[in-house]
């Protein structure tokens, strides 16, 4: 039988790998609050373009007003929010499960929690997608800027919050190897901290600069900028009691070498970084820096600002996170606008 599959945000993510889903012949439903870009999906399709070819596939949209249209036999919804948008976005597709029916959270923040307390423990599952650096460029219309991770690098990594390596979460990554690569991981909390250090090193670096997602290593001051943030929550995380895995293709033990000092630590983590933009063609916006350039909220006290928190709670100081967190907010109410140059502050 086919499993019906929903992702509620068919923004950038969402919308990129529910459109592989789709056109991988999956039954997919992309349910999204953004009325143009529904609409463009009901009347034209949805063009998927960038680095893994340029596609029109055929999907099945709804606004989130129209969710009562489901039914109840929703197998895997994936939710593909903002994280604040997190808890309404679980609390609208839960009533719309099949029985036995998941949530998986493909997001960027540690929202597993927040989800289990929605819509059961047992029903939710956590999925990190890993540098696939994608775009909503215009209503039906999204772009990836990052090569795919194909054999070299694995981009889903799918969990159980409990570690268990289970049928369910193996059957969700053979969904998601129509899109990427995909592995099932026994270290879910590890891997999620390890990609909030990753995201947390460039998109409020980059919405408060202004550069794109290559620059942001190219220029020399923003990568230095970067291996500090790296080495910020790294501490944190180790102290949170997290199994850290690599970040950039790194152990965390070079990045903390590199943030103090260690000249050939540094050396090997700045050529690593630079080696890293061979798979992004395009430098591409992070998600800060689109949202800023939208007028939309960011997700900065979710990304930076939490890492900050996480640090303060836990007594290791996180001081280029909050000020990372504070000129975003700054931005965000129209007192400054991105540039390069509020970097030297850091």
């Amino acid at each position: 039988m086919t499993e019906k599959i929903a992702f509620i945000g068919a923004g950038a993510v969402g919308g990129y790998v529910g459109g592989h889903l789709a056109r991988a012949g999956h039954d997919v439903t992309l349910i999204d609050p953004w009325p143009e870009h529904v609409a463009q999906m009901k009347k034209c399709g949805l063009h998927l373009g960038g680095t893994q070819g340029e596609f029109d596939v055929q999907v099945k949209a709804l606004d989130i007003s129209e969710v009562q249209s489901l039914g109840c036999g929703i197998d895997v919804a994936f939710i593909c929010m903002k994280l604040y948008d997190t808890a309404w976005a679980a609390a609208l597709i839960t009533p719309y499960l099949a029985p036995g029916g998941i949530v998986v959270t493909m997001q960027n923040g540690l929202v597993e929690e927040q989800v289990a307390q929605i819509a059961g423990w047992g029903r939710t599952l956590g999925c990190i997608a890993s540098t696939i650096s994608v775009e909503a460029v215009a209503p039906g219309r999204i772009v990836r800027t990052q090569m795919p991770g194909g054999d070299a690098y694995t981009v889903f990594r799918v969990g159980e919050m409990n570690g268990l390596m289970t049928p369910r979460a193996q059957r969700v990554c053979e969904f998601l190897r129509a899109v990427d690569s995909a592995k099932v991981t026994a270290n879910l909390w590890g891997e999620r901290w390890s990609k909030l250090a990753a995201n947390t090193m460039t998109t409020g670096l980059s919405g408060a600069s202004g550069l794109d997602l290559n620059e942001v290593v190219s220029y020399a001051p923003a990568r230095r900028l970067q291996i500090k943030l790296a080495a910020e929550a790294i501490r944190i995380g180790t102290a949170a009691g997290f199994k850290l895995e690599s970040i950039r293709g790194l152990n965390a033990a070079k990045w903390l070498a590199a943030a103090a000092g260690d000249a050939v630590a540094l050396t090997e983590v700045e050529t690593a970084m630079l080696n890293g933009l061979k798979r992004r063609p395009e430098g591409g916006r992070s998600g800060t820096a689109q949202d800023l350039a939208k007028g939309r909220r960011t997700e900065v006290d979710f990304m930076n600002g939490y890492v900050a928190e996480k640090g303060d709670e836990l007594g290791v100081p996180a001081p280029t996170h909050a000020a990372i967190a504070a000129l975003v907010r700054r931005i965000e109410r129209g007192e400054l606008n991105p540039a390069r140059e509020l970097l030297a502050a850091l």
